[in-house]
C-alpha cells in the first residue's frame, strides 16, 4: 500500500486549525473584538454542521476509471451480486450500503470516451473519489493519467479523497501497484489525500482494505469525535 497524506485540501481551514497544521491568525477589517467575535461564530458553525454530519454518517462516494476498468464488478461485489455477467456501464449505477456504521451512496459512472463529458455531472458533494485502472491494460496508462489529472484540477472535487484501485491484479501480466504509481506520476499530487491499493474485483482482494482506508480518511477529516 502506497499513500500520500499532504496538507489539508482548500476549504478545510478548520480541520487545519485543529490538527495544528498551517496555523495563522485570521484578519478582519477593523480588527479587534469583533473580529474575534465573527471568528468564534465561523467555528461554533463548522462545529454545528461537523456534529450534524457525525449524526447522519452519511458518505457520497463517486466511482470513476476508463471503460472496461472493473468499476461495475468491484461495486456488485461490494454488494454481494453475481459478477459472472457484466455489461459495458452506459450511464451509471448507484448502490446503498452500509459498512462500518456508515451509509455509503457509491455512483458507479460509465467510462467510455463518448460518456467521459458527463462525469462533471455527479462530482457535487462528493466525499471520496475511487478512481479504478485496469492493472493489465498496459496500452492505455496515459489515457488514464490524463483523466485523473483533469479530474484533479476540478473545483468541485477539492478536498474529496482519492483511493486508487489497481484492478485485475489476479491477471498475468498485471503492473505492480508501484508500477501504476509511478505510469500514474500519483507522487505529484499535492491536492488531495491518495492511496493506491492492488486489488482484484474478481476475488474480492483488497476491496474492503481499500473502502477501510478511504472512510478513516474521510471521517479524519469531517467528523467530530465520537
Amino acid at each position: 500500500m502506497f499513500f500520500y497524506k499532504p496538507g489539508p485540501p482548500p476549504g478545510l481551514s478548520d480541520w487545519r486549525r485543529r490538527s495544528g497544521e498551517g496555523r495563522e491568525r485570521a484578519r478582519y477589517p477593523g480588527g479587534g473584538r469583533s473580529a474575534s467575535r465573527a471568528s468564534a461564530r465561523a467555528m461554533g458553525l463548522l462545529s454545528i454542521l461537523k456534529k450534524m454530519r457525525q449524526k447522519e454518517r452519511e458518505l457520497r462516494l463517486l466511482m470513476l476509471g476508463l471503460d472496461n476498468a472493473g468499476k461495475t464488478t468491484i461495486l456488485k461485489k461490494f454488494n454481494g451480486d453475481e459478477i459472472d455477467t457484466i455489461s459495458p456501464t452506459l450511464g451509471f449505477n448507484i448502490k446503498t450500503l452500509e459498512h462500518r456504521g456508515f451509509k455509503l451512496n457509491i455512483w458507479d459512472v460509465g467510462g467510455q470516451k463518448s460518456l467521459r463529458s458527463y462525469w462533471r455531472n455527479y462530482f457535487e458533494s462528493t466525499d471520496g473519489l475511487i478512481w479504478v485502472v485496469d492493472s493489465a491494460d498496459h496500452q492505455r496508462l496515459e489515457d488514464c493519467k490524463k483523466e485523473l489529472e483533469t479530474l484533479l484540477v476540478e473545483e468541485r472535487l477539492a478536498g474529496a479523497t482519492l483511493l486508487i484501485f489497481a484492478n485485475k491484479q489476479d491477471l498475468p501480466g498485471a503492473l505492480s501497484p508501484s508500477a501504476i504509481q509511478e505510469a500514474l506520476d500519483l507522487d505529484s499530487i499535492q491536492t488531495h489525500h491518495w492511496c493506491i491499493r492492488g486489488c482484484s474485483a474478481y476475488t474480492g482482494e483488497n476491496l474492503l482494505a481499500g473502502i477501510d482506508w478511504l472512510l478513516d480518511d474521510i471521517s479524519s477529516r469531517i467528523f467530530t469525535a465520537d
